[in-house]
This record gives structure tokens, sequence and C-alpha cells, in this order.
């Protein structure tokens, strides 16, 4: 029998009936419920009957409006009328194709797939998700409707849908920990989110134990009724281990580790010293003072910079690149290894090379006190910044300094030490340049970059931020010079209208409806933003991120601005970029690290030789490539960060006490990032014990319901360490002062909190799809029990 409880909440007309004025609204969302009944149970048939019963519709007038609903549904296309007087779903071969996108499973009872172009995500259900995965690329056919967004007060609207096909697996072998019982073994998988276990037999498991961290190949994915079966490729050792764990995060995002022995032997091969004829075809300008200035851990040094006084006016600055072109030719074991890496991944404790280290660290790496072939971009420059000159082309370089950028900032500060002239007019120069770029639009973020002090064994020892000082800074502008003006460069020498391929860096406009939301968001913390004008956007940010600078917030609202923002992409199309405000941009600087700038470096030199415009499909396919692998990457480094941040506070006190800033508000909890570390936990709401709080959504904030206390959005906070989670790479915190897991003596009036916890933790026990009503005869047999899935609200 149909539970009561759930009888009532399924009544439609009682959870609408408090709100009349919104009646059409309330027929919408009717009829998308009662088509999702049948999008859910595709495989079935039911009289009207049977749907009022789901329902629980006994009035009959409302039972008559629900007769006009299934004879809508048919005449839309969405029901087939049975001759036995029973509706079903259309079959999905005769339905429109769906649409293809992304699975972003950020909930685990709801995902969102992603559309490439498309403005809005699409929101799917645990239940119509089809059994995809997070990352699978797949068909989603929206629903009848938009509905509202489940936070009653929000009148924001958003499109559902259900995956009707899987179109691509995003990855079939998964990173997780094995659980060996003696009649099966299950592997919950490491990435946060993929929620279902993989199941194994237990004469499968091979040389594993159990708690050990390994890669599992799925052979059976679930569907609605199995779960989801692999076997084992590799164990990779015992979890907790550095090593193991940092593989386990490479694997987990596909990034490779080893290289292939054909590809190493291919670079074993190549010549150690430069070859005379080599030296013949380039510019010599060995005899001019050049220096790197690099990290004090870096071990590939791809860029360099010579200094040359032409007169008391003019500088000659040369911006030098490895060039890796000249070493890793199309169609070599090298080409296709770089291709398919695209970019160097790097981890807290280790760089995972694009290229192997015969040539990352030697060849390629512009060593002092060595010779080096390089490709060139040298500028001359007046002490006002005015670019007078430039020149493009194949070098031989040799560095007679190599720079920390610790050392290099010690000379700029005292005057004293190695080449102070020349590194105070390069200073003088990056500063004029970033002045400028601010004034053309360029936005100001500073993120911080979240550094570890390790031991021999990988363990944590510290945490701090990497601080950008002027040295930082001189290198980063001469590389934007030169990434800008290759670009643009390669542009100039387009003949007619048929403008030449090249491979940029592109960062779109943000879409006007992120930047409004931001902007309504920071207005709640006494913070101004500019949206209406797009010329004044920058301007308006640079001057909010100035507001906050030095304040417990700033990490906080740069990153939100940052992730605001579009995200910067490779793509032969020319659009520009918005954050750097260039009209034209191109990566060319680091070429031993990112594939792209190997591919700017070809199109250059064959541009510089007289070719002609070339073919822009393939360098489109490779630029949406990079991008991928570039993403990758990036959320391998973050997940490696996050790891050692929790593994360094799992080593804390557990007395100590914390100051926090709340940088998230959910209806489970707040997050917390922990000034000290930059870690970031939750307080979850049941560690909340001096009242019930209840989350006022649009204002980024929660409220105690009886005390009337407030913890918002940016308010500094006191906090102690509950428990950490390595498996899980989370960290769950609580307030200093209190007590973690405290019941309240409040609560909600009319609210039994043990009892509703009691039915939460029975239904999470029940299986998926365990649920049954009882049917009458119709499209299910007489008097039959038909299985009837519920689409969850």
């Amino acid at each position: 029998m149909r539970d009561k409880k759930n009888k009532k909440k399924l009544q439609p007309e009682k959870r609408e009936a408090a709100t009349p004025h919104h009646i059409v609204s309330y027929i919408d969302n009717l009829k998308a419920d009662i088509a999702a009944f049948f999008d859910l149970n595709a495989e079935q048939a039911f009289r009207p009957f049977d749907v009022h019963d789901h329902f629980g519709v006994h009035d009959k007038k409302v039972r008559l409006l629900f007769n006009e609903i299934l004879h809508e549904l048919e005449q839309d296309g969405r029901l087939i009328y049975n001759k036995n007087g029973t509706y079903a779903a259309v079959p999905l071969k005769t339905k429109q194709r769906g649409l293809t996108g992304r699975v972003d499973r950020v909930n685990k009872g709801f995902a969102f797939v992603v559309i490439e172009g498309r403005d809005d995500d699409i929101y799917v259900d645990l239940e119509l998700l089809n059994g995809a995965w997070d990352g699978d690329i797949v068909e989603v056919q929206p629903l009848s409707r938009s509905i509202r967004s489940k936070s009653r007060d929000s009148a924001r609207n958003r499109t559902e849908g259900r995956v009707t096909a899987i179109v691509e697996r995003s990855n079939a072998e998964i990173v997780g920990i094995i659980e060996i019982n003696p009649r099966f073994a299950v592997v919950q998988p490491d990435n946060k989110k993929l929620y279902d276990p993989i199941f194994l037999e237990p004469d499968e498991v091979g040389e594993a134990r159990h708690g050990d961290k390994v890669i599992v190949k799925v052979t059976e994915w679930p569907t609605r009724r199995s779960q989801a079966e692999g076997q084992i490729v590799s164990v990779l050792g015992k979890a907790g281990n550095n090593d193991v764990e940092m593989h386990a995060i490479l694997a987990e995002f596909g990034l490779p580790y080893h290289f292939p022995p054909e590809v190493e032997a291919e670079a074993q091969k190549i010549p150690d010293k430069i070859a005379k004829k080599d030296i013949a075809r380039r510019r010599d300008i060995r005899d001019v003072l050049t220096f790197t200035i690099d990290p004090v851990d870096a071990k590939d040094f791809d860029d360099a910079l010579s200094v040359r006084y032409l007169n008391e006016d003019v500088v000659e600055v040369g911006v030098h690149i490895a060039d890796v072109s000249h070493y890793v030719l199309p169609g070599t074991e090298l080409e296709k290894e770089a291709f398919r890496r695209a970019t160097s991944v790097y981890l807290v404790d280790r760089t995972v090379p694009m290229l192997p280290e015969k040539l990352s660290n030697n060849l390629c790496s512009l060593r002092p006190n060595e010779d080096r072939l390089a490709f060139s971009a040298i500028f001359e420059i007046t002490s006002k910044g005015k670019l007078l000159k430039e020149w493009f082309g194949r070098t031989v370089i040799h560095s007679d300094r190599r720079f920390t950028y610790e050392e290099a900032q010690a000379v700029l500060d005292s005057g004293e030490g190695d080449f102070p002239e020349e590194l105070g007019t390069l200073n003088k120069l990056a500063k004029i340049f970033r002045r400028e770029r601010f004034k053309k639009g360029a936005i100001n973020f500073e993120t911080p970059e979240v550094r570890f002090r390790l031991d021999p064994e990988g363990k944590p020892l510290g945490i701090y931020t990497k601080e950008r000082r002027d040295s930082n800074k001189l290198i980063e502008e001469f590389m934007l010079l030169a990434n800008k003006r290759v670009a643009e460069y390669v542009y100039s020498l387009s003949k007619g209208n048929d403008k030449n391929t090249m491979v940029y860096r592109v960062h779109e406009a943000p879409d006007p409806d992120r930047l409004q939301t931001f902007a309504t968001f920071v207005a709640k913390l006494g913070l101004k933003l500019e949206v209406e004008d797009e010329n004044k956007i920058a301007k308006s940010m640079n001057a909010m991120l100035a507001k906050v600078e030095g304040k417990p917030e700033q990490n906080l609202i740069e990153s939100l601005a940052v992730r605001t923002m579009a995200k910067a992409r490779y793509s032969t199309e020319d659009i520009g970029h918005f954050g750097l405000a260039f009209r034209r941009y191109s990566h060319f600087t680091s070429p031993i690290r990112r594939y792209p700038d190997i591919m700017a470096h070809r199109l250059l030199q064959h541009y510089l030789d007289g070719g002609a415009n070339l073919d822009k499909e393939p360098y489109e396919l490779a630029s949406k490539h990079s991008s991928e692998r570039e993403r990758l990457a990036a959320e391998a480094e973050r997940t490696s960060i996050k790891y050692k941040q929790v593994e360094f506070m799992s080593m804390m006190d557990p007395e100590k006490e914390f100051d926090g800033i709340i940088t998230g508000v959910t209806e489970f909890g707040i997050f917390v990032e922990i000034t000290e570390t930059a870690s970031e936990g939750l307080i979850r709401m049941t560690d909340l014990g001096d009242d019930y709080y209840e989350l006022d959504k649009d204002n980024y904030r929660i409220i105690g319901q009886h005390t009337k206390k407030i913890y918002a959005f940016g308010d500094a906070v006191k906090v102690k360490v509950k428990e950490t989670n390595l498996a899980r790479r989370s960290m769950d915190l609580y307030l200093a002062g209190t007590k973690p897991g405290r019941r309240s003596e409040f609560s909600r009036p009319g609210f039994d909190r043990d009892s509703d916890r009691r039915s939460r933790e029975r239904k999470s026990k029940e299986p998926r799809g365990s649920g049954r009503v009882k049917r009458g005869s119709g499209g299910t047999g007489g008097g039959s029990s038909a299985k009837v899935k519920r689409r969850r609200r």
C-alpha cells in the first residue's frame, strides 16, 4: 500500500491551495509532473484512474482537470492513447533528438547537463539520469517546461530534462579505495562526484588488500536495476601514502605519469650538441647580456630576457623562448605524446612534464652558461615604454645568469648585486606596461597561490601563500608583451580578407546574468560593481577589488570574481582577451609545458617563411583538445592542494582555535575558510547546537529561529577541527566555544527533529526504486501491483 505520508506530499491540489493567484503556474507544474510520471515509467501504460491514484486525487473536479491534461499531453505529442483506454509515454526513438552535453553531478540527488553555447544548464533528477555518471557526454531531452527553483522564495526558472542516451563515458577507469568482504568486494570512488560504488567478485581482487588504493575498470555500468561492476586494472598501494595518493590523483583525471618507452627512446637519440649548421641559420645573440628569472625550485627554464642599451633613451629587450619546435617534429613519437598530454601538470610535490626530461630539463631548458636554441621576440623600446621596432625569428642565445625571483627582487630592492641597472630598467618598463593595461580595461586579479613545505616523505610541514612582487610582475609583463605582439604580427602578415590561421588565447566578456548575480551578491556586502556599461566593468571591478585588499574577505571576493568571468581557452577564432584587454593574444612563451605554444611557434615560422594561409580545422580541434587537457590538469592540481590541506589540518592539535571566514551558506551547513592555512571546511547544521537555523538564500546567511543569531557570508568566526577525511579530502569544523553534535533545546514548531532524522535515515537505506504503489486493473493487469518510479521534487 502507498505510504500515507507520501500520498499527502504528492497531492498537488493541497500543495498549491494557498496560492490561487498562481493558478496558471499551478497547471503548468501539474502538467509537467504528470508528463514526468510517464517518462519515469515509459515501459508501462496507465488508465486515467491509475494516474489519479498515483497523485492521491479524489476530488471529482480535480480528476476532470487531470483527464484534460492527459488529453493535452496526447495532443502535444508527449503521450500515446491506446485502444484499451490507457496512456503511455511516446517511445524515445520517435521523439525529437535531444541536446548533447556533459554531466556535472553536483549532488547525490541530481545533476546538471552543461551544453556548450547554451546559457542555462539543464537540471536532471537522479531518477532521470539513466545511469549517467559525472563527466559523461549524454543526450538530454528537455521536459515540457521550466520549473521554479526548489527554493520557494526564488523566482528563478530552470529547465528540467532527462538523459535519453549516453554518447560517451568520461572514464572507464576509476580510482578508489577497495573494501573486501567475504562475499564481495567494492571500490568506493575517490571522485566526490561519483556516488555509486563499483562491485567486484572476491576472487577478482588479485593482490589488492583491504584499504588499498586501486584503479578499477568498469565492465558493467549501472542501470535502474543493477549496480556497477568492474575489474582491477592496477593496485597503487596503501591509501594515505604520499606517492600513492599523488598517482591516484593523476589516474583519477586520466593524466599520464610515465612516458612510453618509444618516446623516451626517441628523446635519447637527439644529439646533445648544437650543430654548426643550425647556428648558421639563426640570429646569433650569444654576446648580448641574457638571464632567466624563475621560481627557486624550477628545473625547466623556457624563457629568458636580454638587455642591450642602444642609446640614452632606447633599450633593446629580447624575449627568448626555448625552441621546442626544433626538436619536436610533426609525425614523431615526441610530437604525438606532447599533443596527447598538451600540458605539464603541477601537483603539490611534483611536476609531470609534457616532454621527457632530456628535453624539458636539458636541451630545451635555457640553463646558464650554455648555448641554447631559441625563438625570440626582440623589441626596441623608449624609456617611456613606446615600442619603436620589433623582430621575430629563430636565435641562438647564451644565458649569463640564473636568477630566482627572490634574488632578482633583492637586487631591485637594494640596487646591488648582478646587473642592477638592467633589472631596474626592465622593472620601470614593466610598470609602465602594467599601468597601460589597466588604463585600457585589464582586470587586476591577484588570486593567491597556495604552497606547501614538505618533508622528504611528502608530509606537509606548513602552508603559505606565494607572494607576487616586482620580480614576478616584471617577467609577467614581458611575457604578455611577447604573446600579444606575436598574435598581432601573424595577423598583420595576412593577405587581403583571408586572415592567417593562428592559435589564440581567448577570453570572452562575462555573461551578463552571472555578472549581475555577482554584483547583487557583493552589494549585500557593501560593495558596488558597475555592470550596465561594458566599458566600465573592468574599472569598476578593479576599484571593488582594491577596496577589499588586505581585508579578511579579500581571497574570497577575488576567487568569486574569477569564477564569474568566462574561462580563458584556446581557439583559432580571433575574439580577443577580455581580462587582459588585448585585441589579440596568443601563447608563445612556454612551449616546454604547453602544446598550443608549439603550434604558435610553427605557425609564426610558416608565415615568416612566406607560407600561405593554413586550414583552420585541425588547429581548432587541437585547441579544443588543449583547453580540455588544461582543465583536467588544473582540477588535478586543485585536488592535490585540497588533499595536502586536509592532511595538514589532520595533524593539528584538536583543541586549537582558528580564525576563519564564512565562504558559503547552504541548507546543510556553512563553509568556512581557515585564514591561516587557506583550508576550507564545513560546519554542519547539526553542529550549530544553540538554535534551529534556517537558510536565507537571497541574503547568503542562516538565521536562528529563536535567538535570531545570524551567520552570513563574509563573517569572521573562530572554529575548531571536528574531523578530517583524507579519503574524501574533506574537513568538518565546529564553532569554538560549542560542542559538535549537541542537540538544541529549540525546534521548529510542530517539528519532531528526531522523528525526521529517523525517517531520513530509513529512506536513505531503502534501495533505489523500491517504493510500490497499488494499482487498478488498467494498463498493468487486473488488480496487480506495479512498480512505479516516483519523481523527486
